[in-house]
């Protein structure tokens, strides 16, 4: 999939105005609609510029476009990282043309879906629109939940007609045992209607941030857990972290590398709790003096060990 530079197909500036981008559209749709173009090319960039258009009128896919783009020129081979939109806050309206490409499919098709099933407001005149935002927590708010203070940039239009970006700051009651992918309902912060009536809400789906020990899967943790080759080999009893505090682990012996042991239910405490596995890897002590290759050398001799048997050599 290649990177668009939306900016390159509407032909204006990256610090064009909201105005500046909503004439040169104008003008491009007038150019390339199929029902008057003499352009051999004139229905597939019609398409293009709406495409275009659609991120670069709202203030929030631009902001957060623009964060994503930076040092991607046009044309390149491009995968949008994980959670690249984590911290964005999103208004609820969320369709858009379902012929858009690919590539912007891959940035907001997820929050147009969002959008499109929040939508409440549709249905009530003096309700705000709601709001969507991911955010990224660290894997003890879903071990012990509680208040965590979240920020979230919000984009908007400054009094000179271009994107601007302000913080805001919410403090979130986090469940405990909430899963990635789970949203957080927030009544009442999302969007006020014009004049009088009730706002909208804001959901917050939940991301987790990497851990340095632990990975989340559902509501199952892993853990990579280094032994020695003897270890494996004789069997042993070692410690081992978990996020409630360290166990004493028994290794059985013939252990080998990739066996997971499993510590039930003691993974995310959901309903039903999540399990905790620890996945086995054999770490070698290195030869770095002549008592450490003597060794190796020694258990070389010992044991008749071919560990490429299987591939027949």
């Amino acid at each position: 999939m290649q990177f668009k530079d939306y900016y390159k197909v509407m032909g204006v500036a990256r610090d064009a105005t909201e105005a500046q981008i909503k004439q040169a559209y104008r003008k491009l749709a007038r150019k390339y609609h199929p029902d008057v173009s003499k352009e051999t090319d004139a229905e597939a960039r019609f398409k293009e510029v709406g495409e275009a258009y659609e991120v670069l009128k709202s203030p929030e896919k631009r902001a957060a476009y623009d964060q994503l783009g930076q040092g991607h020129p046009a044309g390149e081979e491009f995968r949008p990282p994980p959670d690249w939109d984590a911290g964005f806050e999103f208004s609820g309206a969320g369709a858009h043309d379902s012929n858009f490409s690919d590539f912007f499919e891959s940035l907001f098709g997820a929050h147009a879906r969002a959008g499109s099933g929040n939508r409440r407001s549709a249905f009530h005149p003096g309700r705000g629109e709601d709001h969507h935002a991911k955010v990224l927590l660290d894997l003890d708010a879903t071990l012990l939940g509680g208040a965590r203070q979240i920020t979230l940039r919000v984009p908007e239009i400054d009094s000179g007609g271009r994107v601007a970006t302000k913080e805001r700051v919410l403090n979130v009651q986090v469940p405990k045992g909430i899963l990635g992918g789970q949203h957080i309902r927030l009544a009442g912060q999302g969007a006020r209607p014009p004049g009088e009536g009730t706002p909208g809400d804001l959901f917050i789906e939940v991301e987790f941030q990497p851990h340095p020990l632990y990975r989340i899967d559902g509501r199952d943790l892993y853990l990579d857990l280094p032994i020695a080759p003897w270890e494996a080999a004789l069997g042993a009893t070692v410690k081992t972290p978990t996020p409630t505090g360290n166990v004493d682990l028994k290794i059985p012996a013939a252990a080998h590398a990739g066996s997971k042991l499993r510590l039930k239910g003691r993974g995310v405490p959901a309903s039903p709790p999540g399990d905790f596995y620890v996945v086995l890897q054999i770490a070698l002590p290195a030869a770095t003096d002549d008592k450490a290759k003597a060794a190796y050398a020694a258990m070389a001799a010992a044991l008749p060990f071919n560990p490429r048997a299987n591939l027949g050599v």
